[in-house]
């Protein structure tokens, strides 16, 4: 009895080593894992180097067995960096990535907003800006930059009604510099940009100083006539004389 128990041993402890030598020789033996170690990339993150976030927060990124949290914190960081060097597109795509990982935080869509806002793409600004409003009602900086970009719009839709015309009615044009800029779209413009700006200096002096206000309206009637009798000469550019006066009233309202 004893010596079949003891063969019994032996037999196991020899199958057992087989069992082991094989894994080993054909790499089944499982392995541990290392840890990802977020420590670097937050210490970056804490003392704003962005050298040091690209490394350490890359590497967290690019690494598999990163735990979701800490690759959220990671893309989070990098695109903070890629905004502050003006990598607006690389900043989005981190944005996007945290999106699809978790999108219930408010703070990267109001981010990833001011981005496309940069980039000029003003509806995927304020869809963003609404999505954060949505996840948190309260989130200030988000409510201000859809207002904002709502106030925008509305004046951008109000200037589209105006572009290209200029600032009287057409219909009604008689002199020849009058129909001349009727039918350029610039010279439309600008006699637009040239009223508005001079309607505005004159507003503000006239605030607190009337003479001033009576003197900058003599000075712009004193242009038109000008323009209209100079019109149809051979030395008048009636382009040069129109950006000229611009030029002018804009110098007039950065002094005041």
């Amino acid at each position: 009895m004893r010596f079949h128990v003891r063969a019994l041993l032996t037999i196991a402890a020899v199958f057992w080593g087989a069992l082991t030598t094989a894994a080993g020789a054909t790499g089944t033996e499982p392995t541990v894992d290392p840890q990802v170690d977020p420590a670097p990339c937050r210490l970056a993150t804490a003392a704003n180097d962005d050298d040091r976030i690209m490394t350490a927060c890359g590497g967290l990124i690019d690494n598999q067995k990163t735990a979701r949290g800490d690759r959220i914190k990671a893309l989070i960081a990098r695109a903070g960096v890629f905004t502050r060097r003006n990598q607006i597109d690389r900043a989005i795509a981190d944005y996007d990535a945290v999106v699809w990982l978790d999108a219930s935080m408010a703070e990267v869509y109001n981010s990833r907003g001011e981005l496309w806002r940069k980039t000029g793409d003003r509806r995927k600004a304020l869809q963003d800006f609404d999505a954060a409003l949505k996840r948190n009602p309260d989130f200030i900086a988000a409510r201000t930059n859809y207002k904002d970009l709502v106030l925008e719009l509305e004046r951008l839709g109000a200037l589209m009604a105006v572009y290209n015309k200029p600032s009287f009615n057409c219909a009604k044009a008689r002199r020849a510099v009058e129909k001349a800029i009727c039918a350029d779209p610039t010279l439309a413009n600008l006699d637009r940009e040239i009223t508005a700006v001079n309607a505005k200096v004159i507003e503000r002096a006239r605030a607190g100083n009337p003479p001033a206000g009576r003197a900058l309206q003599r000075e712009q009637d004193a242009f038109v006539a000008r323009r209209n009798a100079a019109f149809g000469q051979a030395d008048f550019d009636l382009l040069k004389a129109m950006r000229a006066r611009l030029d002018q009233l804009l110098a007039i309202e950065r002094g005041m």
